[in-house]
């Protein structure tokens, strides 16, 4: 038999594929995209076989595959390709790519298990320590054991120095085995017994033998009502649930042979039992015309950008290619920018789709992943998913959505890679011969220049569904308003006005401030002391009712100092406010209304997430005030008032996408206001009011602030006329980034000329987690051949760069597209 070889990708940062032997017992099996063991540097790894040969020449020795692990592929080879053309494209590793593709369960990992040798035990214990007799008596009874199991019987982290030092006296020795993340959700069932399920009046004679027991009669009946009479499995626990019993009780009945108690796989997977319930609405003549639009662009293989005003009823167009693609029995990928918008927008699909809907995203846990990706693997018909589900084994994908597209929670900023989901959508699409619409209110300036240059097809809903008409907009000139007394620096007259007339309608208001916690800058009036992070170029902010100092960069935490610790002047100012001091003035202004807060500190979970929108959509709450969480994808029926306490932070980033972003959020957070029949109201509190974003949001001018941004975009060769490139070094020591950044431009220079490489420059949080930051820009054409090209020598120039002894150990990160 001809000998086999494979070439297979591990989890980690390789320049480069290795290979291994495969031996004779597999040689017939084994196929691409199936997970192997196999061992590199003394341990142990499940890989992806990438590529089989028949014949291979290699400097290195090969070792032979240690087991297959799969019977079948786990990944496919187009999901293998398209793999491949992220790490090409966002210059990463193809381990990297590998890493955030598969969930942890399908990662196999090395575990070292410590083993005990009895046979050298003896006449030693008098002179082991105190922590080596106690890991030396736990072997002596379970024999082997885990340095997590170790940590935890000694208590401490490190327990290194115990393990060699009976490793020398030869007592115990070690192994490494690969630890499977994965295992089923094992569930005890009942079933009843025959002759019972055959007769009812056999059935009658199992509740004579239950008749001196009140809780296991209890516990038949409800078995009964739960299976409706039908011979099958029965979860215990909802039996006990139903019967106020326990699980002694089941088992009392499975002695007398009535029923079988035994353990089964349960799918972790939400199914919502019920079926379609729901036929969808009738589109509206815009939304049928806009759906005719879409399909005549699908026909000729275009990426369509729904550009529809909020509340103009793009998801029920969606909604209505879903169903065609489930029609035609093939997949739809949902991709949303935000985990949050999840549970509420599959709330709403699943009224049309029941069964056919499933969700992925990161906070699910290991297990739970794992069964998606079986699911998707099945055939499953619709995912709803963050930017992961890009990832997720489709065979028979039809169609990927791409909702609020402008959405900057597509890019992945690290760890790498560092790829953009709705860019690398349109890839997937192209490799899967799917179709794929791109949905905004707001569509980016890139996605919005595919269609100018007609390689996108744009589709337009330029007015709300049914009734519903868009917001009036009002402008706060905030200098003006200083000038009245009852000003608290929060909120104006005018919008405490508002607020009461809304308040007293019975109708809801919603407050938007992209900061969170209760002051940003606490300083000292006397000496200038400010409260600054000790691992960051930044401010701490102030988080009241934690009593804390908080650090959004790195997360460090320290208590509110009562008095300042340069002087000891005894009264500290909070300036600025966040959403936690908006909550407080909130109770002061309007004492009988219900509020609640919808930030990262409230909503941390997702069940948090969803107990308060559950709460305001069921009007128990009269004022939410929020970050731009509150900004994506909700649709109330109840808010007329809709908030913006300073819209002036959004304009002052320096950040080439400023303005784009500000323009975005604005118009998205004005679009939560009046979505029904009624005119809702938005008020924009500014010190800017004349600013061109600013008016161009309030008149709905998406073509004006178009042709204005990319005109000034145009002029200083930024996206999404040129690419771009951002390189960011780090290291401990500033003078040592400082040099590698500027060899690092040097030599780039040198490579791709002086014209597209702007820096370094020290950003302007110039450290972060005890890291000193330099950033390199690299502007370019769009042309592939020079894009190639240049991304080719920054490459291997990093690599140049970290082969000098004194620059090994800066960091360097590569983002590909960064804005």
């Amino acid at each position: 038999m001809q000998n086999k070889f494979v070439s297979v990708v591990l989890p980690l940062v390789l320049p480069q594929l290795y290979s291994y032997s495969v031996p004779e017992l597999w040689q017939d099996k084994v196929q691409i995209g199936m997970r192997v063991e196999v061992s590199l540097r003394n341990k142990l790894y499940s890989a992806i076989i990438v590529e089989v040969h028949e014949e291979l020449s290699l400097s290195y020795k090969i070792k032979p595959v240690i087991s297959l692990l799969d019977e079948v592929p786990l990944v496919m080879p187009h999901h293998l390709r398209f793999w491949q053309w992220i790490s090409h494209y966002y210059t990463c590793t193809l381990g990297e790519v590998m890493n955030v593709a598969l969930p942890s369960g399908l990662k196999l990992e090395s575990e070292t298990k410590v083993i005990f040798l009895p046979e050298n035990s003896e006449g030693l214990t008098d002179i082991l320590t105190d922590d080596e007799y106690v890991v030396s008596e736990a072997l002596s009874i379970q024999n082997e054991l885990s340095i997590r199991q170790i940590q935890d019987i000694l208590n401490k982290k490190t327990v290194f120095p115990v393990i060699r030092s009976l490793m020398d006296k030869r007592i115990i020795t070690v192994k490494e085995e690969l630890i499977e993340k994965y295992s089923p959700k094992m569930v005890s069932f009942a079933t009843l017994n025959e002759p019972y399920r055959s007769r009812s009046e056999i059935l009658g004679s199992a509740f004579d033998l239950l008749s001196k027991s009140e809780k296991q009669t209890r516990a038949l009946l409800s078995f009964i009502q739960i299976s409706k009479g039908k011979a099958e499995s029965v979860p215990v626990s909802d039996i006990c649930r139903l019967a106020d019993v326990d699980h002694n009780t089941l088992r009392a009945i499975e002695k007398k042979e009535i029923l079988t108690i035994e353990k089964k796989p349960l799918s972790r997977l939400y199914r919502d039992d019920a079926s379609q319930s729901e036929s969808l609405p009738a589109l509206t003549r815009f939304q049928t015309e806009a759906l005719d639009s879409i399909r005549e662009f699908f026909k000729e293989d275009k990426t369509v950008l729904l550009h529809g005003v909020t509340g103009s009823g793009k998801t029920r167009i969606y909604a209505e290619l879903i169903r065609k693609m489930i029609s035609e029995n093939k997949q739809t990928l949902y991709l949303l920018p935000e985990i949050a918008l999840t549970h509420h927008l599959v709330q709403r699909l699943k009224v049309y789709f029941g069964k056919d809907i499933l969700v992925y995203h990161s906070r699910m846990n290991h297990q739970e992943r794992v069964e998606v990706w079986k699911a998707v693997f099945s055939g499953s018909r619709v995912v709803v998913s963050a930017r992961s589900g890009l990832f997720l084994p489709f065979s028979q994908l039809g169609l990927i959505i791409v909702d609020e597209e402008h959405d900057s929670s597509y890019k992945q900023n690290e760890p790498n890679p560092r790829y953009n989901a709705r860019d690398a959508a349109i890839y997937l699409a192209r490799l899967s011969e799917a179709r794929i619409i791109l949905g905004s209110a707001t569509p980016s300036l890139e996605s919005y220049a595919n269609t100018r240059n007609k390689k996108y097809g744009l589709v337009e809903l330029p007015e709300r569904h049914g009734k519903s008409i868009l917001p009036k907009i009002e402008l706060v000139h905030l200098k003006e308003a200083y000038k009245d007394k009852r000003f608290d620096g929060v909120f104006s007259p005018t919008l405490i006005s508002a607020i009461h007339e809304v308040l007293e309608k019975g109708e809801q208001v919603l407050l938007f401030q992209n900061r969170r916690g209760y002051s940003p800058v606490l300083t000292c009036p006397l000496c200038g002391w400010y409260a600054e992070c000790e691992q960051c170029d930044v401010r701490m902010t102030t988080h009241k009712a934690l009593k804390e100092l908080r650090c959004h960069y790195c997360g460090s935490r320290s208590r509110i100092p009562h008095e300042c610790p340069a002087c000891g002047h005894p009264h500290l100012e909070e300036k600025g406010f966040g959403t936690e001091k908006i909550e407080e003035l909130l109770s002061k202004h309007f004492p009988e209304a219900k509020t609640a807060r919808l930030d990262w500190d409230t909503a941390k979970t997702k069940a948090a997430f969803d107990n308060i929108i559950e709460h305001f959509e069921n009007k128990q709450i009269d004022i939410i005030v929020g970050t731009q969480m509150i900004t994506k994808g909700l649709d109330f029926d109840n808010i007329s008032l809709v908030g913006v306490l300073n819209a002036d932070n959004l304009l002052k980033y320096p950040d080439l996408r400023a303005n784009e972003r500000a323009f975005q959020l604005l118009t998205q957070v004005a679009g939560r206001a009046g979505r029904r029949e009624k005119q809702g109201k938005v008020i924009i509190q500014t010190y800017q009011p004349g600013h061109p974003v600013i008016n161009e949001t309030i008149h709905h001018m998406y073509d004006r602030f178009y042709e204005r941004e990319s005109a000034e975009r145009k002029l200083y060769y930024y996206p999404p006329f040129y690419k771009m490139i951002q390189i960011t070094l780090m290291h401990k020591k500033s003078d040592l980034v400082a040099h590698a950044a500027r060899e690092y431009v040097l030599r780039l220079q040198a490579r791709i000329g002086k014209k597209r490489v702007l820096g370094p420059a020290i950003p302007s949080i110039s450290r972060i987690r005890g890291m000193y930051i330099q950033s390199i820009i690299i502007k370019m054409e769009k042309e592939s051949v020079y894009v190639n090209k240049i991304k080719r020598a920054i490459v291997e120039e990093k690599d140049n760069i970290l082969r000098v002894v004194s620059l090994k150990s800066v960091k360097i990160a590569i983002d590909v597209d960064p804005y």
